[in-house]
């Protein structure tokens, strides 16, 4: 399992670092064909409040990467809200994976 963190415009923070980590750990050994993740953290300026903190995963699997990202007001509910849209796409790669 290897994750590679990029920080922009974001100070690096254990604690963010930490939260990703325990989030993918449970799609690394739930879906063993994943072999990296890259995690993308920046601000951007909006309007909404509920918004401005971006987190996007990419992940390194057979096939094409698969790719989310999410925008809320703090970056850890970005992280899970990120990390279930990828265990849906894995879930779908799973099956499509899968031999009868």
């Amino acid at each position: 399992m290897e994750i590679l963190f990029e920080y922009h415009d974001v100070a690096a923070s254990d604690r963010l670092e930490a939260h990703a980590k325990e989030k993918l750990e449970t799609l690394f050994t739930r879906y063993d064909f994943v072999i990296r993740a890259d995690v993308f953290f920046k601000t951007e300026n909006t309007s909404s409040d509920d918004t401005g903190k971006k987190c996007g995963i990419r992940l390194s699997a057979p096939g094409p990467r698969l790719f989310a990202e999410s925008s809320h007001d703090s970056f850890l509910d970005a992280i899970s809200e990120t990390v279930k849209e990828l265990s849906r796409q894995l879930e779908k790669r799973n099956d499509k994976m899968k031999t009868y």
